[in-house]
């Protein structure tokens, strides 16, 4: 067998044979008829010839050693080339006695030239052998049989004119017919589409006659898939006499025994009289090609070896081989698998089966494209993995807070609907043609039982932090019934941040919203509360208060200090009064019981600094008006006409 780069040869080539004096071209016609095969195998790039051992211009040496001389010949730069390609070739394996052979374009029989009659001589036989006896030639002859019908003898150079051949080698007799000849019988045997030429061959020496039966058989299935094999058939009694005791099937030349091929996945089976080859896809030496009609297909094209080994009823061999090429279109399986855990916050979605001359170059993601390879810092991620088949699958993670990600809030049933659709953009290689494929996915978020808040007390305020999960995500922080956006916030001295992650509220102290409580020189309580609403209907899904203890150091200015009526203290104050209240525990001497509480609380109208930089010193300038409040057994009210103006 010869290959030649087509890269090399360009479209113009062709071979010649090479004989004694002088050469032929290998045509399509003369190579059936002497035995030499050329193929182009386009997905691989190459034309390959083949060429019998027993082919015309071959040099034999004893049936053992054989000398092949081709010409390869070429127009280059608009210049006719000629390549000399001689090879000499030693066969692995013994010749058995007889040889079939069913090669691409023709059938070839070869046996044994001492071999002996069989002792199954059958009633044709006969038939043939008084046909012989009865001619008056002593030349060799041949003669034809359809089925029921025997054709007229003809001499060898006649049916050499019709494009049969015979000869001898030092050691065998070859026949040889193109396939479709007028003397073949084409008929289906079991289903099977098969050809069968039947000649044979004689001369009458005197009153001996020497006749050789020569009989091919071959299978003309052309192979079907059946989605996961290439199926080629056989009938199993293609030869009735003969026994099979050994099957080897492969590609492009390679056999395998029928357990190996067995364990690399090929199917060796025998179903109602008809033999089965089955060829898996992914099978080593199978050739294939992605096209895209629309859709995305796969061409596929296996150049099937298959060998078997026969007996016949006085246990002579005969090997039978057969080459076929095959070939199927098939959609490609190419799928979208949604692998999403919604524990994981992010899309998963799997593309497998994408066909080892296809790329994925781009992704989609709700008409946004990414080029591939991604961002180091993008959200998003691939990652690509090859198998046995020589497939290949990519997996693709979209995190549901990316800003690619839509989302509808389904109020009626309380949950989140976050939609993703993807385009893959394939190329396919060589040739760098677009392939799209489209999907699209959604992930339900769960009903929002709960909301993850955490809120915590600082030196100088509360913080309030909400993750970020599927289920809140929409949802939206509000104060007073006020929706706050970061501008907003930053209005009232909030400091609000989203990383997608989670969503930050720090509220410092004295800004609006705040309740205070429990003031005393040590310190004293301030309550901030948050709603959580849906952002279009302004459902408030829930409410969180967070109460915290400040020091005196938040609210008093100076040192408080005590003098004989009066009191020293540092505030910061929102109004137009002031109001002081100071708590009096007293025990009177003459009872036993617990201590006495009395409150004073004076206010005081207050007038602001006209420096802003300044401290907020507050000395009023009028006396106040308060009450007296007992707090024992009673409640009793005093009010007071006037108050001791302080300085704070």
């Amino acid at each position: 067998m010869v290959t030649v780069d087509l890269s090399f040869t360009g479209e113009e080539l062709r071979f010649e044979a090479v004989g004694e004096n002088n050469v032929y071209p290998i045509t399509e016609q003369y190579g059936a008829q002497h035995g030499y095969t050329v193929q182009v195998l386009p997905l691989k790039g190459l034309v390959e010839l083949r060429a019998s051992y027993v082919s015309l211009h071959t040099e034999n040496k004893d049936d053992k050693m054989f000398m092949f001389r081709f010409n390869l010949f070429v127009v280059r730069d608009d210049e006719a080339v000629t390549y000399a390609m001689n090879e000499t070739c030693f066969p692995s394996l013994p010749w058995s006695p007889r040889e079939v052979t069913c090669e691409a374009n023709y059938m070839e029989v070869n046996i044994r030239s001492d071999a002996t009659c069989s002792s199954g001589t059958s009633k044709d036989d006969w038939n043939a052998l008084k046909t012989a006896h009865s001619s008056t030639t002593s030349d060799w002859q041949v003669m034809f049989q359809q089925g029921e019908t025997k054709h007229l003898p003809m001499t060898l150079s006649e049916a050499s004119m019709q494009g049969y051949t015979f000869y001898l080698t030092d050691g065998r007799l070859v026949f040889r017919t193109p396939y479709g000849q007028p003397h073949s019988l084409y008929s289906e045997v079991n289903g099977v589409p098969v050809e069968v030429v039947q000649v044979t061959i004689y001369s009458r020496q005197s009153w001996v006659v020497l006749m050789v039966d020569l009989v091919a058989a071959c299978s003309m299935d052309v192979g079907l898939s059946d989605g996961i094999h290439m199926v080629w058939e056989t009938p199993d009694m293609l030869y009735p006499t003969f026994s099979i005791v050994k099957v080897a099937v492969g590609l492009d030349g390679d056999l395998l025994d029928q357990l190996t091929a067995e364990e690399h996945g090929y199917m060796v089976l025998k179903r109602d009289s008809v033999f089965q080859i089955g060829v898996p896809f992914d099978a080593d030496g199978r050739h294939r090609k992605s096209f895209v009609n629309d859709s995305l297909f796969e061409f596929y094209i296996f150049h099937l070896y298959f060998e078997q080994i026969l007996l016949d009823e006085d246990q002579v061999e005969t090997r039978f081989r057969l080459h076929r090429t095959m070939a199927t279109v098939v959609q490609c399986p190419i799928f979208t698998e949604n692998r999403t855990v919604l524990a994981e916050m992010a899309f998963t979605i799997y593309l497998g089966e994408v066909p080892e001359d296809v790329v994925l170059v781009a992704v989609h993601l709700n008409g946004e494209s990414y080029g591939l390879p991604f961002a180091t810092q993008s959200s998003h991620s691939i990652t690509k993995v090859t198998y046995a088949n020589n497939t290949q699958g990519y997996t693709l993670k979209v995190p549901f807070a990316h800003p690619m990600v839509e989302e509808k809030m389904i109020k009626e049933e309380a949950v989140l609907q976050l939609l993703l659709h993807i385009k893959f953009t394939l190329i396919i290689l060589p040739e760098n043609t677009t392939y799209f494929h489209q999907a699209a996915f959604t992930a339900l978020a769960p009903h929002l039982s709960s909301l993850d808040i955490d809120a915590s007390c600082l030196d100088s305020g509360i913080s309030f932090t909400l993750a970020l999960h599927p289920s809140n995500h929409p949802w939206q922080l509000a104060v007073c019934s006020t929706v706050l956006t970061t501008e907003l916030a930053a209005q009232h001295g909030y400091i609000m941040s989203n990383n997608g992650q989670r969503l930050q509220l720090d509220v410092p102290l004295f800004t609006t919203g705040y309740t205070y409580n429990n003031a005393t020189l040590k310190g004293f309580s301030g309550t901030f509360a948050i709603s959580v609403q849906h952002p279009e209907s302004s459902e408030v899904h829930s409410c969180f208060t967070k109460t915290c203890q400040f020091s005196r150091s938040e609210y008093i200015r100076k040192n408080v200090s005590a003098e004989a009526g009066q009191v020293f203290s540092g505030f910061q104050v929102d109004g137009d009064t002031m109001t002081y209240e100071n708590e009096i525990f007293f025990t009177e001497l003459v009872s036993t019981s617990v201590s006495k509480r009395l409150m004073v609380r004076c206010s005081y109208p207050v007038e602001r600094h006209p420096d802003p930089s300044s401290s907020m010193t507050f000395q009023a300038d009028t006396t106040g008006i308060g009450t007296i409040v007992r707090k024992d057994r009673e409640v009793s009210v005093m009010a007071i006409s006037s108050c001791l103006a302080p300085k704070l």
